[in-house]
């Protein structure tokens, strides 16, 4: 820890900007597998806490990602398709 000015610096140490960001320090990052562009959740832990872990990705955060892929009612042709077998 060492003095800059009249503010007080530690490894890790960060602040909360105007914008409600916050930069993660490399090496906490790399102490728990985290990189530049995963999605993460942020949660309470208790008072004055926030616990910070990789997003599971589920069918919900999923759906949707192949929007447009297909044409227009193709899905529900499969389906009638499926019906007659």
């Amino acid at each position: 820890m060492w003095i800059l000015g009249l503010y007080w610096y530690s490894k890790g140490m960060t602040r909360i900007s105007s914008k409600n960001q916050v930069t993660i320090p490399v090496a906490a990052l790399e102490e728990v597998g985290l990189h530049a562009g995963e999605q993460v959740t942020i949660e309470p832990a208790s008072e004055g806490e926030l616990r910070i872990r990789r997003s599971a990705v589920t069918f919900e955060s999923a759906f949707g990602a192949l929007t447009g892929t297909y044409p227009a009612g193709y899905l529900e042709d499969l389906d009638a398709e499926d019906e007659l077998r």
